[in-house]
């Protein structure tokens, strides 16, 4: 996160791909979790009383990583440039706790395959959105006087709190 957030075009980049892998994987997700996983969902295979909702956390991580190694093939072969701007962070994606905290969360809220989308694409746009934003002030940063023992990482790590008690603002707001 930190470290694609240094350039507006990379972490624009990387923001696209987490948009794409959670508008991809939440609903397909819901769909393992609904049919396969849940408490009564292989009554349609004649096993009513089975409750796989323990395999739920490898079922996801499964699926995320299979996503985003086909969304690394993809970049790869068709859009290479932002392939050798994102390098190593691509693959890092699997372990994103947003993307898994979605497929989470959608269980949790027991949200149907429609709703599972619209929150996967949501939850990836307001990631997209804050990796931008911070890219965007760290870019600024860089031509402001900032004390010798803040510059770096440590105004980066105000700047994201800062950050975050504004985004926590919203957590209140009901439209």
């Amino acid at each position: 996160f930190l470290a694609v957030s240094k350039k507006i075009q990379a972490a624009f980049g990387l923001g696209v791909a987490v948009v794409v892998v959670l508008t991809i994987t939440v609903p397909v997700n819901n769909l393992i979790y609904q049919y396969l996983l849940a408490d009564g969902a292989l009554a349609w295979a004649g096993l009513p009383d089975v409750d796989l909702s323990f395999l739920g956390l490898l079922s996801y991580i499964g699926v995320i990583a299979a996503l985003v190694q086909i969304l690394e093939m993809f970049l790869d072969r068709y859009v290479p440039a932002l392939y050798a701007a994102l390098g190593v962070f691509l693959p890092l994606i699997t372990v994103n706790c947003a993307i898994l905290g979605a497929s989470l969360l959608m269980v949790e809220r027991d949200y149907t395959f429609g709703e599972s989308a619209v929150f996967g694409a949501g939850a990836g746009v307001g990631w997209a959105l804050a990796i931008v934003a911070l890219a965007g002030i760290r870019e600024k940063l860089k031509y402001s006087d900032v004390p010798d023992g803040l510059q770096g990482l440590g105004i980066t790590f105000i700047t994201v709190g800062l950050m975050s008690l504004g985004f926590m603002s919203f957590g209140g707001i009901d439209i």
